[in-house]
């Protein structure tokens, strides 16, 4: 079963505006939401980085049936795994156990500002084992020492954690991370929603599988304007940093002071017509009684898409998945996440 979800873009909006995002989304049937979490914009023209973990909470209580989801972490450099436990924990009780933590291997981008240093993938994605091992272990409650390859962990414990544990969702893009982090992992992550890193993942010894009790998270952007040449600008301004439908993840090197592009595929003009990014000149409405056009997004967001095996949990019209409120703004750019998830029953094991 297919679910959609909205991208909580905290590069494209102050807080208040993200809750109130939030809101609207589960007013108008999402069924889930995901935040970034970055110290910086992907570009200057963004505008924004409020802290993730802060607006998430006030979404937790702002809201009431969508689940929740760092899209995502990075648990290694800018915060200590110990940290994210916590946060997490308290998150998920917040919520009442809507929340899972969705972590990556990070983005120099964000991480580089707490000045020590930025390692190579093979490194970080170790770093992301051991972090996940740590996570996993504060989440049982029990008092945690640990002595690591790259962290240690004195005397921890968390003392509020949700009923069931979190659940983490792990970020992939290749053969390596999948190889190394599915076996840890509740859910498979993606800034693309490809049916290759699917099969692989099913194909992992140890790794949840997919349709079973995991979910695949893909994600895509979108944008809308009221004419074509609008909507390739507004593309270009807010997501040419975005790699587009390949096999690679964005990635942006620049430091937030820089003029330059930040783009993993060069540098485009508005005039180019990119897959990477849809875009719209029709205004998608929904086919409920109540005749209530959509109403979440950012100028520029992203959206999620979600695959259930259980047909029990509610489903919201897919017609709105991708809009925007013309009271907000006439232009709108953003990501819809997909994901792939299996019966409710498997709620938070820890595996």
């Amino acid at each position: 079963m297919t679910q959609y979800g909205y991208t909580l873009m905290t590069e494209q909006s102050g807080p208040r505006e993200l809750v109130s995002y939030a809101q609207d989304a589960e007013r108008i049937g999402f069924d889930f939401l995901v935040s970034s979490d970055h110290f910086s914009p992907w570009l200057t023209e963004q505008g924004h980085a409020p802290y993730a973990w802060t607006v998430l909470g006030a979404v937790a209580q702002a809201t009431s049936r969508v689940e929740l989801m760092t899209f995502v972490t990075c648990p290694t450099v800018r915060y200590h795994p110990a940290v994210v436990a916590q946060k997490a924990a308290t998150l998920g009780v917040l919520s009442e156990g809507r929340f899972t933590l969705g972590v990556g291997s990070g983005e120099s981008l964000n991480e580089h500002v707490v000045g020590v240093g930025w390692p190579g993938v093979q490194t970080r994605q170790e770093m992301l084992a051991e972090a996940i091992e740590i996570i996993r272990e504060l989440h049982t409650g029990e008092l945690v020492d640990h002595k690591g390859t790259y962290f240690d962990v004195e005397s921890a414990r968390i003392w509020d954690l949700p009923d069931e544990p979190v659940q983490i969702g792990v970020a992939v893009a290749g053969t390596r991370g999948i190889g190394a982090l599915a076996p840890l992992a509740d859910h498979l992550i993606a800034v693309e929603p490809s049916a290759d890193l699917v099969e692989e993942w099913n194909g992992t010894e140890g790794a949840p599988r997919v349709g079973d009790r995991a979910r695949a998270i893909g994600q895509v952007p979108i944008c809308w304007a009221p004419t074509e040449e609008e909507a390739v600008a507004l593309a270009h301004e807010q997501f040419r940093w975005f790699g587009g439908a390949g096999a690679s993840t964005p990635t942006c090197r620049r430091r937030p002071a820089s003029t330059r592009p930040a783009s993993s595929s060069g540098r485009r003009t508005s005039r180019d017509r990119s897959p990477a990014v849809p875009t719209s000149t029709s205004w998608p409405r929904r086919s409920s009684p109540t005749r209530e056009r959509a109403s979440p997004t950012s100028r520029c967001s992203r959206s999620v898409t979600a695959t259930r095996s259980s047909s029990s949990t509610r489903s919201p019209d897919r017609s709105s998945s991708a809009s925007a409120p013309p009271e907000r703004s006439r232009r709108r750019a953003g990501c819809v996440l997909r994901h792939t998830r299996p019966g409710a029953a498997h709620r938070g094991g820890s595996r």
